[in-house]
């Protein structure tokens, strides 16, 4: 009687379903930067073959716009590699100094878990390569990334690296973030090859004019969260 009743609320719970079976996997292919400038790894992930994957669950009804947005992921064994592409109806980049409110601007994120120890790291980044890093085991209490770890995420961004605000009409954009180990800063991460991490990625803009949140993987709650752990899916690096 016991498992009957366990397994009639698994049923009702799709949330729960959701999070062990439909979580999706990435495999990141190992490359080399060597003698290349953040600003030519775009060319260098396509002469790759590295493909990119679209950013497009809406989770939420309340926030249907779904805005272009895609990225793809490499990893150096030391630094993972991370280059975005959005096509939006309007772009801000006010968050001028990194650990700012860059999630308000025109704003791609990646959450990730480099051990199985609860603890996950956020690293989200403004049209123009603003970038704001935290670490913890859940939205709140969360200990911001020190400067010295910020200025070593290499970053390149198409529009500049000026904050602006909000410009009206279909814009095109790009990020490209290399992102050291060490960026984990409260982990001793000494290698990504062979390392599996659980991770999402996503789409925001708080006070763009058209507010949004998409994600990779779904998101199984009533009201946006991006700090939903139990939500990642999970990277494979080579």
């Amino acid at each position: 009687m016991r498992y009957l009743i366990i397994c009639i609320l698994c049923a009702l719970c799709g949330a729960c379903n959701q999070s062990t079976t439909d979580m999706k996997e990435l495999y990141v292919k190992k490359i080399s930067l060597k003698d290349v400038s953040v600003e030519a790894v775009p060319a260098l992930l396509d002469a790759e073959g590295i493909a990119f994957v679209p950013i497009e669950t809406v989770n939420w009804k309340e926030y249907p716009y779904r805005p272009e947005t895609f990225f793809r992921i490499a990893h150096t064994g030391d630094a993972i590699v991370l280059h975005y592409k959005v096509r939006e109806a309007s772009v801000r980049a006010v968050a001028a100094t990194d650990n700012g409110p860059v999630w308000e601007d025109a704003c791609v994120e990646f959450f990730s878990s480099p051990t199985d120890d609860g603890i996950y790291y956020n690293m989200e980044c403004n049209c123009t390569g603003t970038l704001l890093v935290g670490t913890g085991s859940s939205r709140n209490g969360r200990e911001p990334a020190p400067q010295t770890v910020l200025d070593n995420v290499q970053r390149w961004a198409s529009l500049g690296r000026v904050s602006f605000e909000e410009r009206i009409g279909e814009c095109t954009w790009e990020v490209v973030l290399i992102i050291p180990a060490a960026t984990y800063f409260k982990h001793q991460v000494k290698s990504l090859s062979g390392k599996t991490m659980r991770a999402n990625f996503y789409k925001c803009g708080d006070k763009l004019q058209t507010p949004h949140f998409l994600s990779w993987n779904p998101i199984a709650v009533e009201a946006p969260d991006f700090h939903r752990p139990e939500f990642f899916g999970t990277l494979r690096f080579e």
